[in-house]
């Protein structure tokens, strides 16, 4: 038991009567808990361009895609009181530490992302989960292939009323799923409205993962907070945040650390609100990680997530990619 958690990413959130807190387990991450906001000084300019590292052997198109001293890529701020690196001391991953890492990385016989739904997607209260295909495709630069929805009843999965609701155990999930990875899978994912709890000690978390194993899943029950009905302005933010979350956690198993250097999506989060303030968009050190995982043409994942964005409603993101695939653009 204690072999297998190692293996794990835990991505939890205890309930407090004060406070809600959003911790994460990450194995080989040097994260401690409780360390006060005033040690975490955000880095300076060298600080960034050495995360990044050196760009002049690279193409002119890469070269744009990865300055870091792009306006496009804003320096991470200071944390709050309330934020991930408030309570969480990281010293970060440059592009040559994960280098060094020998990540997993897809391959031409383990290429394809599959995401598993389980449960109930009711159009009304669920992120489409054919558009969170069509992001996951185009921002992993990757085929993703979603397949039948499994309903939770009669697997061996356990549970458990919480809140008027129903749980279900997230390391069940796990096992269930290491038998069905298919043999061309980079990854299976299982994606599911039911709140996952990892231990009967524990509260609840959003998702967990085994590395090893290649299996993951996460929830999006906990999406809907704050969200007041089933218009579109909400439906586009839970599917954003939904977006979000499963682009983050499967940047971790492509071995992509917590980034400390810009605001990124690879940024630890606390909470919903720091979640929401955060970008959907990769700094250049994090998109320089996954671009030497499997190389693709920068300008055309731009462009694609551009138009993804725009269709969706992302009004902001759409304008950033757009912007980004200029610059790059006119590099060549």
């Amino acid at each position: 038991m204690e072999k297998n958690r190692r293996n794990l990413i835990w991505i939890s959130v205890l309930g407090l009567s004060v406070a809600v807190w959003f911790m994460l387990w990450f194995t080989s991450q040097d994260a401690k808990t409780q360390a006060p906001s005033e040690t975490f000084i955000p880095p300076n300019r060298n600080a960034r361009l050495a995360a990044v590292g050196k760009l002049k052997s690279l193409s002119p198109d890469l070269q744009a895609a990865f300055n870091a001293d792009d306006d496009s890529f804003s320096p991470i701020p200071r944390p709050g009181d309330a934020d991930w690196l408030s309570a969480h001391f990281e010293i970060g991953q440059t592009f040559e530490q994960y280098t060094r890492s020998h990540p997993n990385r897809p391959d031409s016989r383990h290429q394809l992302i599959y995401l598993q739904p389980l449960g109930d997607f009711s159009a009304d209260a669920s992120p489409d989960l054919e558009r969170l295909t069509e992001f996951a495709e185009g921002f992993f630069q990757l085929p993703v292939k979603r397949l039948t929805a499994e309903p939770l009843e009669g697997l061996p999965i356990q549970s458990r009323p919480h809140a008027g609701g129903r749980q279900i155990l997230s390391t069940d999930v796990l096992d269930w799923l290491k038998p069905r990875v298919p043999q061309d899978a980079y990854c299976l994912l299982a994606v599911t409205m039911t709140d996952l709890y990892p231990d009967p000690n524990w509260n609840f978390v959003f998702g967990q993962a085994s590395l090893m194993d290649r299996v993951g899943v996460y929830s999006f029950a906990r999406y809907r907070s704050g969200l007041t009905s089933a218009g579109n302005a909400d439906q586009r933010q839970m599917l954003l945040r939904s977006a979000k979350v499963l682009a983050h956690e499967t940047g971790h198993m492509f071995g992509i650390k917590h980034c400390i250097h810009f605001s990124c999506l690879m940024n630890g989060s606390n909470s919903l609100s720091e979640t929401d303030r955060g970008p959907i968009h990769l700094c250049p050190a994090c998109l320089r990680k996954l671009h030497s995982a499997k190389p693709f043409d920068v300008l055309s994942r731009y462009r694609q997530l551009e138009r993804i964005s725009a269709e969706v409603g992302w009004d902001k993101e759409a304008e950033w990619y757009g912007k980004r695939g200029d610059v790059v653009a006119g590099s060549n």
